[in-house]
């Protein structure tokens, strides 16, 4: 009965001391910070190979503000339950892939016209 009383008081402080509260604080901010990075990257929109193919030899180029409208657009596309979606922002054309958050090619304004999209459910203009 005694070893039981023992073994309790010995939990209570190990569990009270300051080293295991600075241990469980440490533990939980490096959780937060994970899991803060892992939703940022879940935001961030890819390139696949053919669409940085394509925008290399199309001399496409996306500033801050283009990646950001971008974004917008992959949001409304997002909300209204868009899969593949045609994202028109300006004279450039994206081919998105929502759900995988994926540009999956490009088009500048020359191959615009006469142009048709297919595999697309929705068309975002930003």
């Amino acid at each position: 009965m005694n070893d039981i009383h023992i073994k309790q008081l010995e939990n209570r402080l190990i569990n009270s001391s300051p080293i295991n509260n600075s241990y469980k604080k440490l533990e939980q901010k490096n959780f937060e910070e994970i899991l803060g990075r892992a939703q940022r990257k879940n935001d961030e929109i890819k390139f696949s190979k053919h669409a940085i193919t394509r925008m290399n030899t199309r001399d496409i180029a996306l500033s801050n503000e283009e990646m950001d409208r971008l974004k917008y657009g992959f949001n409304k596309a997002e909300e209204k339950g868009v899969k593949d979606a045609l994202i028109l922002m300006g004279d450039k054309a994206f081919i998105a892939s929502i759900k995988n958050k994926t540009i999956i090619t490009t088009v500048n304004k020359e191959q615009l016209r006469n142009n048709v999209f297919t595999n697309i459910d929705g068309a975002v203009i930003v």
